[in-house]
């Protein structure tokens, strides 16, 4: 098994990518919602700023939960690169992540961007709120049931940040996926996830591996054989008793920058 060098990436060339330099969100790659069709666009609007070069993806005080009927008093401000779905009332649409949820405001098919295999890395800081969580993970697109197995580039609960150590999630989910199996793990890592670090991925056929800051931390020997899309956000769970995610606000998740490669070989 060959291991991409993610310092020189030989054998790959720069596909996309976004420093967020611009004063608007590049709407050629991002869609800024998180899975509508589970509620309505308006409900699952994610909330954001671009501030000197960094997106800035916020929760805020006034913020209602994304999709109160199937996932409770979450909020969420997240994007992705992809979207579907099927008519109302149907349960056809992505991460379909509870039994209950059906399709409450149908999509048009967007495909902003939804690669098959590269390396993909993204410059980032997360906050430390107990109630929060951060990430970036990939999708299957899900044209067809079986293709919905999740890549976990980098998860990041704020209970598991402090100074020094970290733990940041990583894996493969198959979800729907019958020939992939559950290979997750939540390692503690030397680092302060407040401060910026590099998270990246290379997804190949046969392997998935996992790097932080150009160290390779995990490697899944499996692979799911289709077209993903990236999901890209930052979460606030309620409090124990129900009660909104307490603050303080807002709950912020700094990007700097997002980098995509393809391989140059077929």
């Amino acid at each position: 098994m060959d291991i991409v060098d993610p310092r020189r990436r030989t054998g790959y060339v720069l596909e996309r990518e976004d420093d967020f330099a611009g004063p608007d969100l590049d709407r050629s790659l991002w869609f800024p919602h998180h899975l509508p069709q589970w509620s309505s666009r308006d409900q699952a609007a994610a909330r954001y700023r671009l501030d000197a070069g960094l997106l800035r993806l916020v929760v805020e005080a006034d913020q209602p939960p994304w999709c109160p009927e199937f996932d409770g008093g979450t909020r969420v401000s997240s994007l992705q690169t992809g979207v579907f779905s099927g008519p109302a009332g149907s349960v056809v649409g992505q991460h379909r992540f509870t039994a209950s949820a059906v399709v409450r405001e149908p999509q048009d098919e967007q495909r902003l961007f939804v690669p098959q295999y590269g390396f993909f890395e993204m410059r980032a800081r997360v906050g430390d709120d107990p109630n929060g969580m951060a990430a970036l993970w990939m999708i299957g697109f899900e044209d067809r049931p079986e293709r919905s197995a999740e890549i976990c580039v980098f998860e990041i609960f704020g209970r598991d940040v402090a100074p020094g150590r970290s733990g940041v999630g990583m894996g493969v989910h198959p979800f729907g996926a019958p020939t992939l199996t559950d290979r997750f793990s939540r390692p503690v890592l030397p680092i302060d996830a407040r401060d910026f670090h590099v998270y990246a991925v290379e997804w190949a056929p046969g392997h998935v591996a996992f790097f932080v800051d150009a160290a390779v931390i995990t490697v899944v020997e499996q692979s799911p054989a289709y077209p993903m899309q990236f999901m890209l956000g930052t979460y606030a769970f309620p409090a124990d008793d129900g009660s909104p995610p307490p603050g303080p606000y807002p709950k912020e998740f700094v990007v700097d920058s997002f980098r995509a490669y393809r391989r140059t070989d077929p």
